[in-house]
This record gives structure tokens, sequence and C-alpha cells, in this order.
């Protein structure tokens, strides 16, 4: 019920103008392969399973992906190629999310993002993910459960370093910050933090993220996880 609160919040908020009138301007104009249908065209909230053991954390909604269908990473190509890799891993109920209502649950997975609207040119600045801060600190201190941070991308590594200070969850970054890379694990308090190159199209299609890289780092998100 606090989670389903929380969503409700953080759809309504209006924080950042730049991001606001950014988000807003997508839905109305929209891309002409969408042009029918309604944007979501607000902040997003983090779905999935509130006994989560691993939270995947990512950057922020795409503009014509989460922002259009309203669930993180749903309706671009980031998203067709995470939503594989979670179900052959056992952590999603089916390969594809098309959007609210599409039957798709998480099986001990949370999705969330550091910043929950679309920013544009997909740069937000770091005043933007810090007024999303508070979100996800009152999401982590909902999801009891968690015991890995799955981090995608290198923005994503530092907004939960930024996150598990702010929680005050026990640990406290050093100085300098523990750096970003794929498969990297960071014991942080009660959390695994573990490394990912985010799923876009510039790290699939490229060769740099494969499917056997990211079936590597879910494996072991669930064996750090303790899920069976």
């Amino acid at each position: 019920m606090e989670l389903a609160t929380l969503a409700d919040e953080v759809s309504a908020c209006r924080r950042c103008p730049r991001l606001v009138a950014w988000r807003e301007e997508i839905a109305r104009e929209r891309r002409a392969a969408f042009a029918s249908q309604e944007y979501w065209g607000r902040p997003l909230p983090g779905f999935g399973d509130p006994s989560a053991r691993v939270l995947l954390f990512g950057l922020a909604p795409a503009a014509h992906g989460a922002n259009r269908t309203g669930r993180m990473f749903t309706g671009d190509r980031s998203g067709d190629f995470l939503f594989a890799a979670l179900s052959r891993n056992g952590l999603a109920s089916q390969p594809t999310s098309s959007g609210l209502g599409d039957g798709l649950e998480l099986r001990g997975a949370w999705i969330s993002a550091a910043v929950r609207c679309a920013p544009p040119g997909n740069r937000p600045t770091p005043g933007e993910r810090d007024a999303c801060l508070p979100w996800s600190v009152r999401e982590l201190r909902l999801l009891e459960h968690v015991q890995v941070i799955v981090c995608l991308g290198a923005f994503a590594w530092d907004a939960a370093l930024r996150l598990l200070a702010a929680a005050d969850a026990g640990y406290t970054p050093p100085l300098p910050r523990p750096r970003f890379g794929h498969g990297v694990e960071l014991n942080a308090g009660p959390y695994t933090l573990l490394g990912c190159y985010h799923p876009s199209q510039q790290n699939t299609f490229t060769g740099r993220l494969t499917e056997s890289m990211i079936d590597a780092i879910l494996e072991r998100a669930r064996e750090l996880g303790e899920l069976a």
C-alpha cells in the first residue's frame, strides 16, 4: 500500500521545470510512429515485486519509451533487451513489456531509475538527479528485502552511491568514490552494488553488452540475493 502511495506521489511530481516542460512537449507532439497513442507524459514510479531482493537501477525514462507507455524500460530497444534477459533468468514472467496491463510480472526484482522524468538528450542535470533522490530514498526504505542493486550504467552507479548515503543505509561512500565497471561488485552496508553496462542500443548494437554478459550479471544478482 505504501509503495502504491509513493507511486501516486511520484507520478504527480513537478519539481524540475525543465523536465516537466520536456516530458509534456514530447507527450503533445509525439513521434509519427506513435501519433495515435496517448503518452504517459509524467514521472515514472518504480515497479515490480514488493518483496524484491534485486533492484535494477537505471538512468531515466526514454522520451518515446517509458514516457509514452508509463512503465520503466518499456517501449524501446533498451527495454526489449532487458526484459528478454530478465525472463531468461527467471526474474520476469514474460520476455516482452509492451505497456501497462500487458500481464508482465517481475519475480524477486524491482525496476527503478535515478531520475523519474525523460530528460532532453537523455542527460539529466546534477540538480535534477538530486531532486529525484528523495523519491529513491523512500522507495529503497519500503523495499525491505532488497539485497542487491544492479546499476545499469555509470550514472546509475553514482546515483546509487548517493542514494545509500542519503538513505542512512549503514554505508558511507569513501573518497574517491568507487568506480563503475561492468561486473564490478561493491559491498555497501546491507547491500551489494553490481555494475552492468546500460542496455542502450549504443551498447547492445556494438557488442559492448551482449546477452551472455547481462545474463552473467543477472545470475550473479540472483546468487547474491539468495533467490532460488
